[in-house]
């Protein structure tokens, strides 16, 4: 088991040497700083606290600067902590970066959703509606409260009410490429949450011993846009259809 904090910057797409085209989420990685080992002698269980995020001093107190200090260390915005890690890997005030994950690795990836306020049973929870004729009287409605018995509302009915704003895993996540120049790490599918949001990736619970091969991405020339690099690559292919051809026409010959 191993993870990392990082912040959500949105979605994109990349495209394979086959022609394959993938839709990533951008995970930007700051540097993780390990700023407590739990051990099972002194805590019970076994646990690293990752730290993240500068902030000033000013807005922090003395009992917070006084535990990263322990790591040497600046204050920091978040901190998380990871269970089921091997701790004899890991020293106080270590720094992990996006190489932690490589290419083809499977993850967890658990945020905070976005909030939708008060929402009805059509968005929350998505139920049909009824007739939207004059005559119906029954548009976006509940549906029934329950039998006549009780003569109450059951618990678990499905009602309107908050929605969003809570804590969402997604499971089995494949990581298409670790970018360690820009310290972002793309991870196939979505992820929740806003934008700028904080997300933690760890091993996969269930998949976490499986690694796919890593996909060749295509890579552009500096300085050339899509649609010029796109000309060329139609410019090749023209190219060698010509020759293939010539190729048979000599061969007919």
């Amino acid at each position: 088991m191993k993870g990392i904090l990082g912040r959500k910057k949105g979605m994109t797409e990349v495209f394979t040497t086959d022609g394959k085209l993938i839709p990533v989420t951008v995970i930007e990685v700051e540097d993780n700083v390990v700023s407590q080992i739990k051990t099972k002698e002194t805590d019970g269980y076994e646990a690293i606290q990752l730290a993240t995020v500068e902030k000033k001093e000013s807005r922090s107190n003395k009992p917070e600067m006084g535990h990263l200090k322990k790591a040497n260390t600046t204050p920091k915005r978040f901190l998380k902590e990871i269970r089921g890690v091997d701790v004899s890997g890991y020293a106080l005030g270590d720094v992990l970066k996006a190489d932690v994950f490589a290419a083809g690795e499977m993850v967890d990836v658990t945020g905070t959703s976005k909030g939708k306020g008060f929402q009805g049973v059509i968005k929350r929870y998505n139920q049909s509606r009824g007739p939207m004729s004059h005559g119906s009287q029954y548009h976006r409605g509940v549906g029934s409260m329950g039998t006549m018995l009780p003569m109450r509302v059951l618990p678990g009915k499905k009602l309107p009410g908050h929605m969003g704003n809570e804590q969402v895993t997604i499971q089995n996540l494949e990581v298409i490429k670790v970018d360690l120049e820009n310290n972002v790490i793309l991870i196939k599918g979505s992820v929740p949450g806003p934008k700028n949001s904080l997300v933690l990736v760890k091993t996969a619970v269930k998949t976490g011993d499986k690694n796919n091969t890593p996909v060749e991405l295509v890579v552009y020339e500096d300085g050339k846009t899509t649609e010029e690099v796109a000309e060329e690559t139609m410019e090749t292919i023209n190219e060698e259809l010509a020759e293939a051809n010539e190729t048979s026409q000599e061969t007919a010959e």
